[in-house]
């Protein structure tokens, strides 16, 4: 068994009738190739061959939960004895003509539904019907599990660099896999009780210097005074935190914010990142600037759209990988959160490029003023049986005055070579994550694939109905920009 930690947890127990807690991937591919592919033979079958052998290169797809009695204890991750490919991974075939909206309309529907945590907590898809012969692959799985980084590589489990799929020899599954007794469950919940002060004394006296910098903090009556009395103390014992700016930010009110449905909307889009280089080189930025630009650019539009474009600009949690080197190809989530302006209300889209670039460099500053095990740390000190409750009153900040932020926007570096599944060339990765109260009706993540940004957008369906409006000004907007790029002559 392995125990979940206190940051993984808090992404279990956050899920309420509208909130589900995973995330996911579309998979755009074409399985006809010059007559050598698969062809029209491609399908569900093909895809269980190559997953089903490769399952113990990825430890989660045959895990299940395991609740400790009484919430004496975080929950624990263990073999499922009886665990069935076949439940997880399923078949659908899209009426004709297959559009690339009606993928996403199906995609919205199956992501807008919990998973069944009596069984290992992933599902996917192997979508037939698209237009031109095409197919696709859609899979979710719990964030408690995995974060960017690790779901990446989780995805790559079953994708080839090569048209035919590497053999793999399986793994037989131990003798003897079986759940563990209430009873053995309730002893280990027991001693993990004698631990958890030390652990509480180890990581958050520290912590607490910071919590005022934690996204949303400020607003909490109290949390200034708690931050402002630990870092006097952690002074006088010879601690010197350094000084930043914090999240004291304005946060607008905007038709992204507020309590969400339980229902989805999913649009997607891909541009091009040798243009997306051209305009990085051209205007001084980082590839992830200019996707913030992007972003900041498509956003502005759509506000202008709906009339409620704010004075003030908007503000971003950008989720950033705070993986060391010895917890690389580690599970669960390494993870913390930078905050960013978002130029919305420049209109200018040259003078809204820099001033975004400026944005970035001072968010950087500001997260890296701060440990990078923060979240970790402050999640260790909710007590387990509370931790439902705590994750759940967190996520509905948005009913309370002063927002933390208005949206997350998130990039997941990928590979830059061709990839295949079960023989079918990937065109597109597609990123799917997850919205909530705190942290706005619209979520838009992105993965670097084989020369280009694939752009996922997942939005409440009532707050953006129209979200493939969005995915068509973030191309717009790359355009703006390569156009006022100075002649070179």
């Amino acid at each position: 068994m392995e125990q979940l930690s206190a940051l993984d947890a808090q992404f279990l127990m956050v899920e309420s009738p509208t909130t589900t807690g995973h995330v996911g991937s579309l998979v755009l591919l074409d399985p006809v190739r010059d007559g050598d592919g698969p062809g029209d033979d491609w399908g569900l079958e093909m895809v269980r061959d190559v997953l089903e052998a490769r399952i113990h290169l990825a430890p989660p797809l045959r895990r299940r939960l395991v609740e400790v009695p009484l919430g004496l204890g975080r929950p624990y991750w263990t073999e499922d004895p009886h665990f069935d490919i076949e439940f997880h991974l399923r078949e659908l075939a899209l009426p004709a003509p297959g559009s690339r909206e009606q993928l996403a309309e199906q995609v919205a529907r199956i992501h807008a539904r919990p998973l069944d945590r009596s069984r290992p907590l992933w599902e996917a898809y192997v979508i037939t019907g698209l237009e031109g012969g095409g197919g696709a692959y859609y899979t979710k799985i719990h964030h408690s599990a995995i974060d960017g980084v690790s779901g990446a590589e989780i995805l790559e489990v079953v994708m080839d660099i090569d048209p035919e799929p590497r053999p793999v020899e399986p793994e037989p599954i131990p003798d003897g896999t079986r759940i563990p007794s209430t009873l053995s469950l309730l002893r280990t919940g027991v001693r993990s009780l004698a631990f958890s002060p030390l652990e509480l004394l180890r990581t958050v006296p520290r912590s607490l210097t910071y919590l005022d910098q934690v996204p949303g903090a400020a607003n909490v009556p109290g949390v200034s005074l708690v931050s402002s009395v630990a870092g006097r103390v952690g002074r006088l014992v010879g601690q010197h935190p350094p000084e930043g700016h914090g999240h004291n930010l304005r946060v607008p009110r905007t038709p992204l914010n507020g309590p969400i449905t339980a229902h989805r909307r999913f649009a997607f889009g891909s541009v091009p990142l040798a243009d997306v280089k051209r305009v990085k080189d051209a205007f001084g930025m980082t590839v992830n600037d200019v996707v913030m630009t992007l972003t900041t650019s498509a956003l502005r539009r759509w506000l202008l759209d709906h009339d409620s474009l704010p004075s003030a600009p908007l503000v971003a949690a950008v989720p950033v990988s705070v993986r060391t080197e010895d917890q690389q190809g580690a599970l669960g989530n390494q993870v913390s959160v930078m905050v960013a302006v978002m130029p919305t209300h420049i209109a200018d889209p040259v003078a809204r490029a820099e001033a975004m670039r400026a944005s970035m460099t001072e968010a950087k500053k500001n997260f890296n003023a701060v440990p990078a095990s923060l979240l970790q740390d402050l999640s260790t000190a909710i007590p387990t049986a509370l931790s439902g409750l705590a994750a759940r009153a967190l996520f509905h900040l948005a009913t309370l005055p002063g927002l933390p932020f208005n949206l997350f926007v998130s990039n997941v570096p990928g590979p830059q070579l061709p990839l295949y599944i079960a023989g079918a060339r990937v065109k597109g990765i597609y990123p799917i994550s997850a919205v909530t109260d705190m942290t706005g009706g619209l979520n838009i993540t992105l993965f670097s694939y084989d020369g280009h940004l694939d752009f996922g957008l997942i939005a409440c369906r009532e707050m953006v109905p129209d979200v493939w409006n969005l995915v068509g000004y973030l191309s717009d907007a790359l355009e703006e920009l390569l156009v006022a790029i100075p002649d070179q002559d």
